[in-house]
């Protein structure tokens, strides 16, 4: 009986579910570096999976790049978030793939559904949800909403 009981704490405790191999399961950004990447108290950069936000950085001015991270920081930045992986941890950069959500609200998504992002599909990471982000994106784009009703050139395409 007393093993049930440790067990049952355990368990109850959080204890009971082995972290991500990926990393975090939660953490607090304290930087946007763009639409699509953010950094965490903890020193993990993190790229959001099946979002591609048009360029800031590295001098460039995308068209609605600056919407996006407008969005991004005023969505995440100093906020504690949850994050969830797929089957690859870290992309060619070596950033941590995640979804990312905060306030009850996933970023990744919200991105593409307001016209902020395109998908960015790179196997095998984000397979499970790509017809559905491609699904958000084809709906922006058909409805002109963000970049698709404003830039003559959509970077990110």
């Amino acid at each position: 009986m007393k093993q049930l009981a440790v067990f049952t704490l355990a368990f109850l405790s959080g204890c009971g579910a082995p972290p991500s191999p990926c990393g975090p399961s939660s953490g607090r950004v304290v930087n946007v570096v763009d639409g699509d990447t953010v950094d965490l108290e903890s020193g993990v950069r993190i790229r959001l999976i099946l979002v591609d936000t048009p360029e800031t950085t590295g001098g460039k001015t995308d068209c609605y790049g600056q919407e996006a991270k407008a969005f991004t920081t005023a969505a995440l930045d100093g906020k504690q978030v949850t994050l969830a992986y797929e089957s690859e941890c870290k992309d060619r950069f070596g950033r941590t793939l995640a979804f990312v959500t905060a306030d009850n609200e996933e970023i990744n998504s919200t991105l593409v559904k307001k016209g902020l992002a395109c998908v960015l599909y790179i196997k095998p990471d984000g397979e499970s949800r790509k017809v559905e982000f491609e699904d958000y994106e084809t709906v922006a784009k058909t409805e002109r909403v963000g970049m698709w009703g404003t830039c003559a050139k959509v970077t990110c395409e």
